[in-house]
């Protein structure tokens, strides 16, 4: 079941970036011979509409558009003026780029869906433990995971706080002496735990062992949260385009300089190990790992190197300077080298995931 969902996932992101590339090509008035569901070779031809073969294909992951005209060696299709590559240059951009537009705008959605039901993460003064370090004082205290701290009584006396940082300041002054936390967990229920601050804690804790947040995921009335859901997915998949953005700069910088993989690089071996965990936890984090990912292959499709959308538009740079005729006699081998050298990387990447399931 598990495989099946992940299979899913991702041919539901690689159907939705064809789409993207379909849906705009045709508001271009660009011929589209064929939009197929899964990978080649065909199964089945499922039907016609104004000229266009919709059909499913034997390989169950996502899908492809076959458009007319992207051959500039075919007479017929040299001078159509549906062919691909006879329309405006800014037209053929708006089609290669429409794909990640797509995988951009889902991962906004999805972002949006699960904030619609888990809340709207809002910034508060209070102060919500969301970790608790193993064998620390609040571990031995007690101390749950997602408990709103209340009250600090030292010596029969209320020690008073808001927010994180005067929490932190009472916490550290107190070192070394036995204090009562009243907590509240997420039914309301108040409790309250005794727990001697640590003098001197590991590096990277602080005296009680905890993380701090002061977020809470606040619910408003019905009507509001699809669209406070989406301002939110918006912001979670810019931050997410930001990271993924730098973790790719920092593997092509590796390779550049000859450091290698980095340690924490997936291929789709480490992807599936991933989502198998992701599926244990529930459909919600099943749907947060789907918009990270149809970031990821927004990101991926949009960077400038031979073979992905990012690459074909660069090349419609080129075009401006060399020619069509030109470009076109070299982008064909520039794309295959391009694609050799990705299938080569994800080869590598794969063979590294396999070592890491036997080798601990």
């Amino acid at each position: 079941m598990q495989l099946i969902v992940f299979i899913l996932m991702l041919s539901v992101l690689i159907l939705i970036h064809e789409m993207g590339h379909f849906l705009m090509a045709r508001l271009f008035k660009m011929r589209v011979e064929e939009f197929g569901i899964g990978l080649p070779p065909r199964a089945k031809s499922l039907f016609k509409h104004r000229g266009i073969l919709f059909s499913l294909n034997w390989l169950p992951l996502g899908g492809f558009v076959k458009l007319y005209g992207e051959d500039m060696e075919n007479p017929e299709q040299a001078t159509s003026p549906e062919a691909f590559f006879n329309k405006p240059m800014w037209q053929r951009a708006a089609v290669l780029l429409s794909g990640v537009m797509m995988n951009f705008i889902l991962g906004v959605v999805v972002f949006g869906i699960v904030y619609s039901y888990l809340g709207i993460p809002t910034k508060t003064d209070k102060v919500i433990i969301v970790e608790v370090a193993k064998d620390s004082p609040a571990a031995i205290a007690g101390v749950e995971v997602d408990s709103l701290v209340k009250k600090i009584v030292s010596g029969k006396k209320e020690v008073s706080f808001v927010g994180i940082d005067e929490f932190v300041k009472q916490i550290d002054s107190l070192k070394g002496k036995e204090v009562e936390i009243v907590l509240e967990d997420k039914s309301g229920v108040e409790k309250t735990v005794k727990i001697t601050p640590r003098v001197s804690p590991p590096e990277g804790q602080g005296a009680l062992g905890v993380a701090l947040s002061s977020v809470e995921m606040k619910k408003y009335p019905l009507w509001q949260m699809p669209f406070r859901g989406v301002v939110v997915g918006l912001s979670e998949a810019w931050g997410w385009g930001k990271e993924i953005a730098g973790n790719l700069k920092m593997i092509v910088v590796n390779l550049i300089t000859g450091k290698g993989l980095p340690k924490d690089v997936s291929g789709p071996v480490g992807i599936y190990q991933v989502s198998k965990e992701v599926y244990r936890v529930g459909w919600v984090a099943v749907l947060q790992f789907m918009g990270i990912l149809s970031i990821n292959l927004a990101i991926l499709n949009v960077m400038p190197f031979p073979a992905l959308d990012g690459g074909r538009v660069a090349f419609l740079g080129v075009e401006k300077i060399i020619g069509k005729k030109k470009k076109n006699m070299i982008e064909g081998y520039v794309n295959t080298g391009g694609m050799i050298f990705l299938l080569g990387l994800m080869v590598l990447i794969t063979v590294k995931d396999v070592i890491k399931l036997f080798v601990k």
